[in-house]
């Protein structure tokens, strides 16, 4: 090693495009291990969904701020095919079983939303702490506050 080289400093410093694709990938990740679904072929979802959104921001750079939601909603519909609802509201304690949505659909800050409870229950990325506030509640007052 050189007298100038920096071990510290990396010679390639990371663009943002691919900060916000790793970003993504590991706020869906995070989403997927607190539901304890994060298989080997769940995570092969992830990485497929963040190959086809890095040519998506290629196209459109100013997009990168919106594909963590993006992200997020390809892995659903990948589930919803293969497996079934994800993630399961943790809010709405009766009737039928149903998945929370990401609002908005396209735009920053991309947050789990329960439509039937009208209720912003996490932030992409958060469900963990969500779902943990959420367990044993009869009603959904503990995610709306």
């Amino acid at each position: 090693m050189s007298p100038s080289s920096d071990p510290v400093e990396p010679r390639d410093p990371v663009s943002p495009l691919e900060q916000a694709l790793h970003a993504a990938r590991a706020l869906v990740i995070a989403d997927l291990v607190s539901g304890q679904v994060a298989e080997a072929d769940v995570v092969s979802m992830v990485e497929d969904a963040v190959v086809q959104r890095r040519w998506w921001v290629e196209q459109w750079p100013d997009g990168a701020a919106y594909v963590a939601g993006l992200v997020a909603q390809d892995v659903q519909d990948a589930l919803l095919e293969r497996y079934g609802r994800w993630p399961l509201c943790p809010v709405c304690g009766d009737g039928d079983p149903h998945a929370l949505d990401v609002e908005p659909e396209l735009g920053p800050d991309p947050q789990w939303v329960c439509h039937k409870a009208g209720v912003r229950v996490a932030a992409v990325g958060t469900l963990g702490s969500a779902s943990g506030e959420a367990s044993g509640e009869a009603s959904g007052e503990a995610a709306s506050s």
